[in-house]
């Protein structure tokens, strides 16, 4: 018994070990993707994937891999749910989240207070009601996006942003 117990902590240790030896990245990766996200957010050009939604006033919600916004120099398109209140209520059922494409838009970007943060802040110009999207990206690739919209209460997202896709599609 105290043999199978040795081996099952030996076995146990050794899987943390190999685990965590693989997820670490060089500080040569670390610098190379800085500066590849630096430059998708100044140059208006990345995808920001959520994992996770976070309703004002209410729990935060698990989102599946499908909900995404991506910018690109001349488009937005924004496929994203919403929770929370609602001031006034879409005639289309469908319109219940963010789900469009925009090619009328204010795109601003400025470093963030921390050394490897960028802000970026996109107005939507060519909806019929006020939104603005509010990006906080990070050197490692995490992001939060704040949504602002006139007709609901503020809703923000947590996710990751890629910047390779953008050139893909």
């Amino acid at each position: 018994m105290k043999r199978l117990l040795f081996r099952g902590t030996v076995l146990f240790s050794l899987l943390l070990v190999f685990q965590a030896c693989g997820t670490t990245r060089s500080a040569a990766e670390k610098k190379m993707l800085a500066a590849e996200i630096e430059d998708g957010v100044a140059n208006a050009s990345f995808i920001f994937e959520a994992s996770y939604a976070h309703p004002t006033g209410y729990r935060s919600v698990y989102l599946s891999p499908y909900y995404d916004v991506k910018v690109t120099p001349d488009t937005i398109r924004a496929y994203l749910p919403y929770y929370g209140r609602a001031y006034r209520a879409p005639m289309d059922p469908r319109e219940g989240g963010y789900n469009f494409t925009s090619t009328e838009f204010q795109y601003r970007y400025q470093p963030g207070k921390r050394k490897g943060n960028w802000i970026a802040e996109i107005t939507i110009l060519d909806l019929d009601r006020a939104v603005s999207f509010n990006f906080d990206i990070w050197e490692s690739g995490s992001a939060r996006l704040v949504v602002t919209d006139m007709n609901r209460q503020p809703i923000s997202f947590q996710g990751d942003v890629t910047i390779k896709e953008v050139e893909e599609r």
